[in-house]
Parts: structure tokens; C-alpha cells; sequence
């Protein structure tokens, strides 16, 4: 089945933010975060590992996380990899195929696209939701709005 069959919907995206907005307004700090990650992971079919990552200085420092497995990169220097390029830029990054992106750090050899969108407070970006999915071309344009908006509710609940 292509990735494109089973990608966010519009009708899904909703759904799910609802559930986001109760899960910020009822928990701030990394137990929120770890809550929303959770419910990302296990409620978007093609999200296969999502993470928090926080601004510390000139670092990314993993914050929160859901998925199969841990990822060796808890820290990743602002500038390198999708990551710290999305942090450095303040813009969300997609990349269709992670096997092309010479910016891409491996987590995990199953990874084959990855979104990565910033959290901006008052300007300023102070952490990144990090998206990976097993399947190759998985985001779409509804994906990056649907995590921008979740990016703006974890930003209002930033601690």
C-alpha cells in the first residue's frame, strides 16, 4: 500500500487536535509534551516515532518521546542534521525520502521520511516537534499544518 493511502487526513487532523488542545490545557512541561507525544504516536497511522526536542543554549535536548525504541540523538548541535536546521530556519522541514536528505541523522535504519516543525515562542524558537515514519513520501501538506497548530498549543503551554 502506498503512503499516500494512509496518510493524515484533514477529517483525522481534527479529530486528533481536539484531543491535543485537552491534553495541553491539562498538563504543561515535559508531562505534557510526553502526553502529547504519546497520543501523536499512537494515533497518526504513519507516525512511527515522534519526539520533543527543547532549545538548551546552542543544542537541541530531547525532551519527550514515543515510539518503538529510544534515539541515540538526545543532543543535536542548532544547525546540523533536519533537526537543527529546522531550529536554526524556524521552518518546518519534510523530507520524502530521508535516504536523499544528506542533513538526515539515522535513528533508526526503518526511517524513511521525516517532518520536523519548529515551536516558536514570542519569535523565538524554543523547541521542535520531530516526526519519523516507516513509510517513504508519509507527509503531506496536511501533516505540517496539523503539527504547526499542535506546535502553537505546545509553544502556549512552553515551560
Amino acid at each position: 500500500m502506498k503512503a499516500s493511502a494512509n496518510r493524515l487526513s484533514r477529517e483525522q487532523a481534527k479529530e486528533v487536535l481536539v484531543r491535543v488542545d485537552s491534553a495541553a490545557s491539562s498538563a504543561s512541561g515535559t508531562t505534557g509534551r510526553a502526553a502529547i507525544v504519546k497520543l501523536l504516536n499512537t494515533s497518526v497511522q504513519t507516525y512511527s516515532w515522534v519526539g520533543v526536542y527543547a532549545v538548551n543554549g546552542k543544542d537541541l535536548v530531547l525532551d519527550a518521546w514515543a515510539g518503538p525504541a529510544a534515539t541515540e540523538h538526545t543532543r543535536i548541535p542548532i544547525g546540523k542534521g533536519v533537526c537543527g536546521y529546522a531550529a536554526k530556519s524556524g521552518r518546518t522541514e519534510i523530507v520524502s525520502d530521508v535516504s536523499k536528505d544528506p542533513r538526515y541523522l539515522q535513528c533508526f535504519l526503518s526511517t524513511k521520511a521525516e517532518i520536523v516543525v519548529p515551536i516558536v515562542v514570542q519569535g523565538s524558537v524554543v523547541g521542535e516537534i520531530d516526526v519519523d515514519s516507516d513509510q517513504p513520501d508519509a507527509f503531506s501538506s496536511v501533516d505540517a499544518e496539523f503539527l504547526e497548530a499542535v506546535a502553537k498549543k505546545l509553544g502556549a503551554h512552553w515551560t
